[in-house]
């Protein structure tokens, strides 16, 4: 009787200690689970707001945003060389000609008539970008 007492008793204290064992793993696991969630969200806000900078920096660089309230307006910019282009710009209603490099810009001419250069949106000329291809 003792003895199967005993081996009971045994029996018990091993299942406690197969208990502790697990949750010491589960919490282990737990923590560890914790931390590579919280490294995912922080790699992908990263990544969120670096993508955000490019693409502020792209739209800056290419003017995809034409800025209408100036008293300046640019109608047509065409690249000469590396750092020489033509500008076509209206003040006031009257468009001038305008050459320039990275050390001046100078008048080509005063334009007395208009220029009429047609304003064409993103979407379309996405749409003549997918036609092309």
């Amino acid at each position: 009787m003792i003895s199967m007492l005993s081996v009971m008793a045994q029996a018990l204290t091993d299942v406690d200690a197969a208990n502790s064992s697990t949750t010491a793993v589960l919490t282990r696991t737990s923590e560890a689970s914790n931390t590579a969630t919280l490294a995912n969200m922080v790699g992908g806000l990263i990544v969120v707001l670096a993508l955000i900078f490019v693409l502020a920096y792209i739209v800056k660089r290419l003017n995809l945003v034409p800025s209408n309230g100036g008293v300046i307006k640019s109608l047509a910019v065409t690249p000469i060389g590396q750092r020489e282009k033509v500008v076509l710009i209206e003040v006031n209603g009257q468009q001038y000609l305008l050459g320039v490099t990275s050390q001046q810009i100078s008048l080509i001419d005063k334009l007395d008539t208009q220029v009429d250069v047609p304003t064409t949106s993103f979407s379309s000329r996405l749409k003549q970008a997918k036609e092309q291809q």
